[in-house]
């Protein structure tokens, strides 16, 4: 079965954009026919592939960012919401946008989004060693404090504000794809294959890492480079998708257990297939976002955490097994 799944996955891929590309608040006549005839529908084209698009570039950029998280961490609970990767990335951002900066989803946005990625999550590593050397449970406990208090940060900011734009940018920070037009995509694929080519790289280091940091050390790697790649790897991928496309929460920690379930534990092939399963579950989380409670659209956030949410609880009801015997 563990032959065939890469080829599962990459036909649900392709069943499931399809389908988003199919549905949403205007019926498209003919659509196999204009499928086949690139930019002929403005619908089709303009509006709803190039949110399908972003939704496989920035899931599968925000699966690798949880792998790295994990990785570099060596917890199972790691992702970019919970290190404070996301709410970094977000506050840069924000702050960009409402100083007149930046516009959503341009490139200096995305620039932003990765420096403040970036620095928050080196700030909560420099805070979870500061007693004694990089403990798992110290890096979570001190990551969702500093995610606490920068987000209250983006939620004051935003409430504030009396722009007439504070709204969307408040929707936008829930994590939405309302707002990517053609134009964002390659910011967001820059980011994403750099993230990913990094992420990709460092696997095998990943795997002894794994181990423990007396065991990697002593089969020849440099921990701290290994971890700080990692690192700037989770930063580029979640920065330049948080910049883009708000907050997406409990994304970045499904994808990577999925894969490892179904594929084992090492990185090469964790790093590629948390990459697919991200991008398949934000093209199903943002087709429901935008189909559930039509003419309103959720924010894919708040989807995303329901399928998350519960993968978490069963993590720590199972004591997840597969990291134990790594």
């Amino acid at each position: 079965m563990k032959r065939y799944a890469p080829f599962l996955t990459v036909a649900l891929i392709v069943i499931a954009t399809i389908g988003a590309l199919a549905v949403g608040a205007t019926h498209i006549d003919n659509f196999w026919s204009e499928l086949f005839h690139p930019g002929r529908n403005e619908i089709l084209w303009n509006i709803r592939a190039p949110r399908v698009a972003a939704a496989l570039l920035v899931g599968a950029a925000l699966g690798v960012a949880g792998l790295m998280a994990q990785g570099a961490c060596n917890n199972a609970l790691a992702e970019p919401s919970i290190v404070g990767t996301s709410a970094g990335a977000s506050l840069a951002t924000v702050i960009a946008i409402l100083f007149g900066v930046v516009q959503v989803g341009s490139l200096g946005a995305i620039a932003c989004g990765v420096i403040g990625a970036l620095l928050a999550t080196t700030l909560t590593f420099k805070l979870a060693s500061l007693r004694s050397g990089l403990s798992s449970f110290a890096l979570i406990i001190v990551g969702i404090a500093v995610t606490a208090t920068l987000s209250a940060v983006v939620g004051i900011s935003t409430t504030m504000v009396t722009r007439a734009d504070a709204r969307s940018i408040s929707f936008w920070n829930f994590g939405s794809l309302s707002l990517v037009t053609s134009n964002n995509l390659l910011g967001i694929l820059i980011t994403a294959v750099i993230g990913i080519a990094v992420a990709y790289a460092i696997a095998p280091a990943l795997d002894r890492l794994s181990l423990g940091d007396a065991t990697a050390f002593h089969l020849g790697i440099d921990v701290a480079r290994t971890r700080r790649l990692a690192l700037v790897a989770l930063s580029i991928a979640a920065g330049g998708a948080v910049s883009t496309v708000g907050t997406i929460a409990f994304l970045g920690l499904a994808a990577p257990h999925i894969a490892r379930f179904i594929y084992g534990p090492p990185h090469r092939f964790l790093v590629i297939q948390s990459a697919l399963i991200g991008g398949l579950i934000l093209v199903l989380a943002d087709t429901a976002a935008r189909t559930v409670a039509q003419p309103n659209e959720l924010p894919i956030g708040l989807v995303t955490s329901l399928i998350g949410a519960p993968i978490l609880i069963a993590l720590v009801a199972m004591r997840n097994t597969t990291w134990r015997t790594q």
